[in-house]
C-alpha cells in the first residue's frame, strides 16, 4: 500500500493560532487591571489621646504593595481640608492647614509595605473629629478614621453662695474639661440629687467649664458630693461639702420676744399717762438697770473682741509655722539640676557648668534639632522626672522678665508656646512688673517685695507643682493636676529688653536643711 504524505503550510498554522494568542493577551491584561485594585484600611476603633499629647493615625494598603511613588494624604473629612500630604517622594507642607503646621509628621519606615502613619504633636481640642486617609495612584482609595481628644479638668471647687428658699445655695465649679463633661450632685448613699441650676459652657481655649448649684435645707442632706465626669475617659473628679446645722436659717427668737414686748410697752405707756407721778421712781430704776445692762454687754463684747484677736494671732502664728515647715520639707528633696544645651533657643548663652543662662547679644548658629526651642528664649533641664519628689532653686535677681516651672517632655518646641496646664506647662512668671501663675486664665500673684530667688517643688504622685519665695520662705502658688510621662524643669530668660533683664537665671545650690537631704524619690 502506498500513501501520500500531507503537505505542511506555516502560514496556515499561524493564522489558526492568532485568535488564541489575542485571547491570551486580553486575559493577561484583564488580570493586570484586576491586580491593580487595592483597599485602604485604618484602625477599627477611634484613636483616643489626652490633650497636649501625641496622636498616631495609622493606614495601610491591602494587599501589601509599595506606596513610595503614590500620593498619600490625610484630610479632615467634614471639609476635606489638608492635614498632611506626601507626593513625589516628599512631604508637601505648603498645602497644609495653618493650625496643623509644625505639628504633623509622616512615619514612613514601612512605606514599601504600604504602611504609613500620621503623628500629630501637641494635640488640641480642635483636632477632635473624623479624618480621611487616602492613597492615590491611577485611582484613589480612602479610609475614615476618628480621633477622640479627651482630658480631665481641675478638681471641682465648691462654694457657699448664700441663703435661698429657706435653705443654703451651694455652687460647684470646675474648668479645663474636654469633651463636654457630665456633672451631678450625689448624697452619701450615691443617689443623684436634683440641681437648682446647671450650666456647661466653652472656654476661649476650646475646653469646657461647668457650674452646677443645689439648695440644701436642714431637712435634706447636709453632706453632698459634686461629681464631674469625662464620658470619653470614663473618669471623674469629686469634691465633698458638709453644712453644719447652725448655718441654716431659723426663726429669730428676738423677733418673737419683740412681738410680746411691744404690746406690753403700749400698756405701760398708757398707764404712765394716767399715773405719771407714781411711775417716776419705777422709770428711774429701769434707767439704772439699763445702764447696768449696757455696761455688762459692753464688757462682754470687749472680752469677745480680745478673744477673737487672740485667736487670729494664734492662727497667724500657725500659718507662719506651716509656711516655714512647707519650704523646709520641700528643700529636703533638693536635686542637682543642670541645663540641656540641645534644647536651648539659639539666642541663649549657657555657662560651661550648665548652671547659668542669659539672653545673648546675637543669635548663635546652632543645629535646628527637634529638641530645640526655635522662637521663645526657653531651655529645659537635662534631668527628666517620672516620679517622686524634686526641689530646686533659681536666682532671678533684678530681672524684669522670667518664667520658671516644669513641662512635659512632649511639649511643643517649635513656634508659639502657650503657657497653660492643658498644654503640659506648669509655670509662674514675672512680666513687666506683674507676677502671675500661668493657669487658664492666669492667676495674679500679689507681691509686697520683689522676688530674688524662687524655689520649685515637684510632687509627681500627688500631682502638685509648688513655688516658694526663698527670701521670706513664703508659699507663692501650687498647681494641682495629674502627671504622666516625663517632666523637665522649665526656664525662660525672657526677651532681652535692656537694663536689668540682661541679668542671667542661675540654678542655685540648696543649703542643707535640718534633718538632712532625703534625696530624690523619698
Amino acid at each position: 500500500m502506498t500513501g501520500k504524505v500531507p503537505s505542511f503550510s506555516p502560514s496556515s498554522t499561524l493564522s489558526s493560532a492568532l485568535p488564541g494568542y489575542i485571547a491570551l493577551c486580553l486575559t493577561l491584561q484583564v488580570h493586570r487591571l484586576v491586580s491593580a485594585q487595592f483597599t485602604v484600611t485604618g484602625p477599627d476603633r477611634p484613636v483616643t489621646v489626652s490633650l497636649g499629647g501625641e496622636a498616631v493615625l495609622p493606614c495601610h494598603l491591602s494587599p501589601r504593595m509599595s506606596a513610595e511613588n503614590m500620593e498619600v494624604g490625610w484630610l479632615r473629612s467634614q471639609d476635606s481640608a489638608v492635614v498632611h500630604v506626601y507626593r513625589d517622594g516628599k512631604d508637601q507642607y505648603g498645602e497644609q492647614m495653618p493650625e496643623y503646621q509644625g505639628r504633623t509628621e509622616l512615619l514612613k519606615d514601612d512605606i514599601t509595605d504600604g504602611k504609613v502613619s500620621l503623628r500629630i504633636h501637641n494635640v488640641q481640642p480642635s483636632d477632635d473629629g473624623h479624618y480621611m486617609c487616602y492613597f492615590h495612584s491611577s485611582v484613589s482609595y480612602e479610609a475614615l478614621l476618628e480621633l477622640q481628644v479627651a482630658d480631665l479638668g481641675f478638681a471641682p471647687v465648691i462654694s457657699v453662695v448664700g441663703h435661698q428658699d429657706g435653705g443654703i445655695r451651694v455652687v460647684c465649679r470646675s474648668a479645663g474639661w474636654f469633651p463636654q463633661p457630665e456633672v451631678v450632685w450625689r448624697d452619701l448613699q450615691g443617689q443623684l440629687l436634683p440641681s437648682a441650676s446647671e450650666e456647661i459652657s466653652p472656654e476661649v481655649n476650646g475646653l469646657f467649664q461647668t457650674e452646677i448649684a443645689i439648695v440644701l435645707t436642714e431637712e435634706s442632706n447636709q453632706k453632698v458630693s459634686c461629681f464631674v465626669r469625662n464620658p470619653r475617659l470614663n473618669q471623674e473628679r469629686e469634691s465633698v461639702i458638709y453644712i453644719a446645722e447652725l448655718f441654716f436659717p431659723r426663726g429669730n427668737p428676738w423677733t418673737v420676744a419683740l412681738g410680746v414686748i411691744l404690746p406690753l410697752l403700749a400698756v405701760l405707756m398708757a398707764l404712765a399717762n394716767y399715773c405719771f407721778w407714781r411711775q417716776h421712781r419705777v422709770k428711774e430704776t429701769l434707767r439704772s438697770d439699763k445702764e447696768t445692762e449696757k455696761e455688762t454687754l459692753l464688757s462682754e463684747w470687749e472680752g469677745e473682741k480680745e478673744a477673737l484677736q487672740s485667736e487670729m494671732e494664734r492662727q497667724k502664728a500657725e500659718y507662719e509655722a506651716a509656711k516655714e515647715l512647707g519650704l523646709a520639707r520641700a528643700q529636703g528633696y533638693a536635686v542637682d539640676v543642670t541645663l540641656d544645651p540641645d534644647t536651648a533657643q539659639p539666642d541663649l548663652i549657657l555657662s560651661e557648668d550648665r548652671k547659668l543662662v542669659r539672653y545673648g547679644d546675637k543669635r548663635q548658629d546652632l543645629p535646628d534639632n527637634p529638641e530645640r526651642f526655635d522662637k521663645y528664649p526657653v531651655v529645659l533641664g537635662a534631668e527628666g522626672f517620672t516620679g517622686g519628689r524634686r526641689y530646686w532653686e533659681v536666682e532671678v535677681g533684678d530681672k524684669t522678665r522670667w518664667t520658671l516651672g516644669v513641662c512635659r517632655e512632649s511639649v511643643s518646641r517649635k513656634g508659639k508656646v502657650t503657657y497653660a496646664p492643658g498644654n503640659g506647662i506648669w509655670v509662674v512668671r514675672l512680666w513687666d512688673g506683674e507676677y502671675e501663675a500661668c493657669t487658664s486664665p492666669p492667676t495674679p500673684l500679689p507681691m509686697s517685695v520683689r522676688l530674688s530667688r524662687v524655689g520649685i517643688f515637684l510632687d509627681y504622685e500627688a500631682g502638685e507643682v509648688s513655688f516658694y519665695n526663698v527670701t521670706d520662705r513664703s508659699h507663692l502658688f501650687t498647681f494641682t493636676d495629674t502627671f504622666s510621662g516625663t517632666l523637665h524643669p522649665y526656664f525662660s530668660a525672657g526677651y532681652k529688653a535692656g537694663g536689668t533683664n540682661a541679668a542671667p537665671l542661675i540654678i542655685c545650690l540648696v543649703p542643707a536643711q535640718a534633718g538632712g537631704n532625703l534625696g530624690p524619690g523619698q
